[in-house]
């Protein structure tokens, strides 16, 4: 088996069970471990009729693949598989309120798995990535996200800038976060049709990518100017610090 057939650790394992156990083919236990978060695995799996096996340390090392398994792994179908013609749906169906994370080449799993988790719990419409030249959804991508991966649509596109303009067509206002923008992103109104775009951990948003934004704008940082002050964060961080004030203004409106 492939490692992108395995998911490995406490958390990703149990996640699965949880959110998408149709999808989980097997359930591997490391023998004789006595952590009790894996008797509650076991018990979860066999109640929802997925097999378990318990087995050496040595055989979960071999098929997770040099990810941390803490004596957990599980053999895993991926969850569907969505294509961006399946995009106008989606908007379509948040009735005006579809909210977007687009990451233009994020190279690090740990990081999009983070992203993902954020995504999630914002209760995003979508994330799209580009299918070339970035990380893919794999088997530490599913690990880091916990589960999230599984329970938000990812959509890997062809050409994001088609993609994002395609998005425009829907009615949706595509936000790009740059830090030289003089825009903040508290400034903006988040409760429509939105997509936040990021760009990647080195260079971030690419030229085609800022071109097809509606505008630019930055997440303010007052520590930025002090001595030896941070000036920029994390493409996850900063997903987070995103997409949770799209979630404030719009909880702000239902109250």
């Amino acid at each position: 088996m492939s490692q992108k057939q395995w998911i490995a650790g406490i958390n990703a394992v149990a996640a699965a069970i949880e959110h998408d156990a149709d999808n989980v083919r097997e359930v591997l236990i490391e023998a004789g471990a006595k952590n009790p978060r894996l008797a509650e695995i076991e018990t979860a799996a066999r109640r929802r009729d997925i097999d378990v096996r318990r087995v050496a340390q040595q055989a979960l090392d071999g098929v997770a693949g040099g990810l941390r398994h803490q004596g957990a792994v599980a053999r895993y179908a991926a969850a569907k598989t969505w294509n961006e013609n399946e995009l106008q749906g989606l908007v379509e169906a948040a009735e005006g309120r579809a909210l977007l994370l687009v990451l233009d080449g994020v190279q690090d799993p740990h990081n999009l798995g983070a992203c993902l988790r954020s995504a999630a719990a914002a209760g995003a419409t979508a994330v799209l990535i580009p299918k070339d030249k970035a990380v893919q959804v794999n088997a530490t991508v599913r690990k880091t996200s916990a589960g999230a991966a599984d329970r938000v649509p990812v959509v890997p596109v062809t050409n994001l800038a088609r993609a994002m303009r395609d998005l425009q067509k829907l009615g949706v206002w595509l936000y790009g976060l740059a830090g030289e923008a003089s825009a903040s992103l508290y400034d903006l109104d988040l409760r429509g049709n939105v997509a936040l775009v990021l760009g990647g951990e080195g260079d971030g948003l690419r030229r085609l990518t800022r071109e097809n934004c509606d505008q630019l704008v930055n997440i303010p940082m007052p520590g930025a100017d002090a001595e030896g002050g941070v000036e920029s964060l994390n493409v996850s961080v900063a997903s987070g610090v995103s997409l949770f004030e799209a979630v404030r203004q719009r909880h702000a409106r239902v109250k």
